[in-house]
């Protein structure tokens, strides 16, 4: 039996994908738990169109996502911290400090897409940064961490 899932179902797919399973399954558990819906041709027209629009919609958002990777890659920021007299930073430099850099810059990012390649930024100098912008699309950029 065709069913259009409504929600993800582990083992079985995501949600707006027609899948086979039994007739039992989708008509005891499935259907009446609200995760899937019987598969009649009008749902399977109806999905197609779906699919055509998502496409299409994908497109833009990977287009998108490109052109901000392309703004972002190669791009040096600054992080002005707190530093002792012997050349150490209080604390360590966050992706908050990182979001806010690239937002001077006119690059607007979620910090929690921001990832720094380094293990600990504790010293002044030059570290690698990364940004997750859509799915498989990533940026790096590097950042430079200065005294105030």
């Amino acid at each position: 039996m065709e069913i259009l899932l409504k929600k993800d179902v582990a083992n079985l797919g995501y949600a707006g994908e027609i899948v086979k399973v039994k007739s039992g399954y989708a008509l005891n558990y499935l259907v009446p738990q609200g995760f899937a819906s019987v598969a009649t041709e009008s749902v399977k027209k109806q999905y197609a169109e779906t699919l055509r629009q998502r496409a299409h919609k994908e497109a833009k958002l990977v287009a998108d996502a490109e052109a901000l990777a392309a703004k972002i890659e190669g791009k040096t920021v600054q992080v002005a911290v707190k530093v002792s007299e012997s050349g150490k930073i209080y604390g360590s430099v966050t992706t908050a400090q990182l979001a806010e850099a690239l937002a001077a810059a006119g690059i607007e990012v979620d910090k929690k897409d921001i990832t720094i390649l380094a293990e600990d930024v504790k010293e002044l100098g030059t570290y690698e940064g990364s940004v997750k912008i859509y799915k498989q699309i990533k940026a790096a950029f590097s950042f430079e961490v200065v005294a105030e």
